[in-house]
């Protein structure tokens, strides 16, 4: 590759990751907002905890679905950018009419005579954020496939971490525009533009993934990044020529080969449960447990919450993606099983602190929270690698329902396990499952780094067949 090629395929290969971290970021503006916006919603429409749990977990439960429905779709679209773009739009909308839904009242009568909801406002707003949780759906799978078209499998942990961290940025972000710049300015009744803004923003940042992004090198005239460094010359890979026909008979091959019957797929599916498990004990419970179990102030435990979610999502990430093309070769596996054993260790420390020892204890969970961001970042990038370029997205789109059915277990089983038991017994089976991921991940130490070797001799087989 010369100079000029290289120039300006790095030109648009970070334009590619930063437009795609701005995109992502934004996302979390329509779908944490609603978390954040809460208390309001609670003290303006009298919505009451067990309303609000519904639509979050119900919410949870569509948006795994479809990650699992568009990372199929993604894989066979010509234009990911579109169904990227077309999700954050039709989250914005869902938003925009959510934030209108009292001024339908003359219509369909949703408030009651003191103000508040009624159950058909309740399940108007409900039946909105199902809706949310689809269109959220249609996110992370074109940025996995984008992420994979335009990065080699040898920097692809490093940069795709880079690209991980606008979780964290964006729900950082979100949180102090809605918590301190509207509700904390302008109190309670102004839920409303909790909704507004995130909406118009997001709307804007669709338009910037519908114009700023190129679905692959060849759009801008660029040759595909090398397939592989140790299996590949080291030069640029030219796609073939396929008709459509080709392409689809190919794709159904590699997703059966390299995706449903890939042991690598399934055993990153089951250990990205437990990643998962612990990562949501910490986030959405973390406020709950320090003040319980911990006895912390709410102010100082929601501080750590956020801490734990800066340090883990920001730090904690990017450092797990350049150890594993710095020091693993880019076998992403391997450093997320050295991860998940420390995220359980200090875990278990955060537990067994005495309660004197609230500084350790602290300083425990935000490193547990550091750790288990590690894995929660590279399941998603070993499986692009494992599943190839050609079904990453598919690849991922099994990880998701996988991450997010762990909420049966990290929302609704945790809070009747606590209500009954106590917290002692719900940290007991999160360091269960912490222990279980640590053999599961353990399980493919020995696999390659990614399975483009696999896929070079299953397309051979296939296109000989085919003559």
């Amino acid at each position: 590759m010369d100079q000029s090629i290289k120039k300006k395929y790095n030109y648009w290969q970070w334009r590619t990751l930063i437009i795609l971290m701005i995109g992502y970021a934004l996302f979390y503006f329509v779908r944490k907002n609603f978390s954040i916006a809460m208390p309001a919603l609670k003290s303006e429409l009298g919505l009451d905890e067990t309303q609000l749990g519904i639509f979050l977990t119900l919410n949870g439960i569509v948006y795994g679905v479809s990650r699992f429905i568009n990372g199929f779709i993604s894989d066979r679209a010509r234009s990911k950018k579109l169904i990227m773009g077309l999700g954050l739009l039709l989250s914005a909308v869902v938003n925009f009419v959510i934030g209108l839904s009292p001024q339908m009242n003359g219509l369909f009568h949703y408030m009651d005579a003191s103000g508040k909801a009624t159950v058909g406002l309740v399940y108007f707003i409900g039946s909105l954020w199902l809706i949310n949780g689809f269109t959220q759906g249609m996110g992370y799978p074109p940025c996995g496939s984008l992420m994979a078209h335009w990065i080699k499998p040898s920097e692809l942990a490093t940069k795709q971490s880079v690209w991980n961290s606008s979780h964290s940025i964006g729900a950082g972000l979100v949180a102090v525009l809605i918590g301190t710049f509207i509700l904390g300015r302008f109190g309670y009744e102004a839920w409303q533009w909790c909704f507004f803004i995130p909406a118009i923003l997001a709307a804007a940042g669709s338009f910037l993934l519908f114009f700023g992004l190129k679905d692959s090198p060849s759009d801008v005239g660029l040759p595909s990044p090398e397939s592989r460094d140790e299996h590949l010359a080291a030069k640029p890979v030219e796609e073939k020529a396929e008709t459509p026909e080709h392409a689809h008979a190919l794709y159904k091959v590699l997703l059966k080969k390299m995706v449903f019957r890939n042991p690598m797929i399934w055993i990153l599916a089951v250990s990205n449960f437990c990643v998962y498990v612990i990562r949501f004990t910490i986030l959405d419970w973390g406020s709950m447990f320090l003040t319980d179990y911990k006895q912390l102030p709410i102010a100082t435990a929601a501080n750590v919450v956020a801490a734990s979610e800066i340090v883990g999502g920001i730090i904690g990430t990017l450092l797990a993606g350049w150890i594993t093309d710095k020091f693993f070769k880019s076998k992403a596996h391997h450093t997320c099983l050295i991860f998940m054993v420390m995220a359980t260790l200090c875990f278990f420390a955060f537990w067994r602190m005495p309660q004197g020892s609230t500084g350790w204890a602290i300083f425990f969970l935000i490193m547990s929270s550091f750790f288990i961001y590690g894995p929660q970042a590279l399941t998603g990038i070993a499986a692009s690698n494992q599943a190839t370029k050609r079904a990453a997205a598919s690849a991922n789109g099994i990880l998701g329902i996988f991450g997010y059915a762990s909420t049966t277990v990290s929302g609704l089983a945790f809070g009747m396990i606590a209500k009954s038991f106590g917290w002692n017994t719900v940290f007991a089976v999160a360091i269960a499952f912490g222990i279980l991921g640590c053999l599961v991940f353990a399980a493919m130490w020995k696999a390659p780094a990614d399975g483009y070797a696999k896929a070079e001799k299953i397309i051979e087989e296939f296109d000989s067949a085919a003559k």
